[in-house]
Formats: C-alpha cells, sequence, structure tokens
C-alpha cells in the first residue's frame, strides 16, 4: 500500500513538474538615462505598459533594465523592439527608438549551452588523442 501511495505521489510531483516546464521567452532592454530624460519618460512607465506580462526593472550605476518574460511562441528581438509604447500623453513610439539595446536571453543561454557542449566535446577529444599519443 505504501508503494502504491509513493509511487503514485512521485507520478503526480512528476506530472506537475513537467507541466511547469513551458519555456518562456525573456528579453533584456537596456536604456539610457539620458535618453530616457530627452523622450520625457521613464522606466516604470514603461514597465506598467507591460502589465500584461511579468517585469522586472533594474536601476543603479549602469544602465537602466527592464526584463520582460513572454509567453511561449515565435518572438524575437525585432518583435519585442517593434512593440509600440506610449511616451507622454499623446505620443507612442516604438521600444526600438528609445532603447539602447534589446537582448533575447532565452536564445543566448541555449548558444550558450551549444558552444560549452562544443567546447567540451572538444577537449574530450585532444585528451583522447593524448592518451593514444
Amino acid at each position: 500500500m505504501r508503494r502504491a501511495l509513493f509511487t503514485l505521489f512521485s507520478f503526480l510531483l512528476l506530472l506537475s513538474a513537467s507541466a511547469n516546464e513551458v519555456e518562456t521567452k525573456t528579453f533584456l532592454v537596456l536604456f539610457k538615462n539620458k535618453e530616457l530624460k530627452q523622450h520625457k519618460t521613464n522606466l516604470k512607465s514603461i514597465e506598467t505598459q507591460f502589465s500584461a506580462f511579468d517585469t522586472k526593472i533594474y536601476t543603479g550605476n549602469s544602465e537602466l533594465a527592464l526584463l520582460i518574460e513572454l509567453p511561449p511562441g515565435d518572438f524575437d528581438e525585432c518583435f519585442v523592439g517593434d512593440l509600440v509604447i506610449e511616451i507622454g500623453e499623446e505620443k507612442r513610439v516604438k521600444l526600438q527608438e528609445i532603447a539602447f539595446r534589446v537582448f533575447d536571453l532565452t536564445e543566448s543561454e541555449k548558444n550558450l549551452a551549444h558552444y560549452l557542449q562544443a567546447f567540451a566535446e572538444q577537449s574530450d577529444k585532444k585528451k583522447h588523442l593524448r592518451a593514444g599519443l
């Protein structure tokens, strides 16, 4: 009986974990403080326009940053840059017009994993060659 309950519990736990693995896409948008002042806006007002998504802002001694987490889909940096935002009461501009840079962190993470795997494979080949000599 315990074994059956443990198996059922493990199965439900595994099922719930795999259901949460829907890959969202995370984008990093960097802003220059000077540019935002020029357009008479701030990072908080830009963040509120993305309230349908999970967002987080970072301010400090370097560039201002906005992290946007989008649902799974065929989104890229160009799509995010083409999103229209309001600055001021009447003015609308594309995000790319006031953003310093837009990065797709999800794609960058995949690329990094690919490069690390290729490096590890190359290192293994070199080790095997040295061992054979």
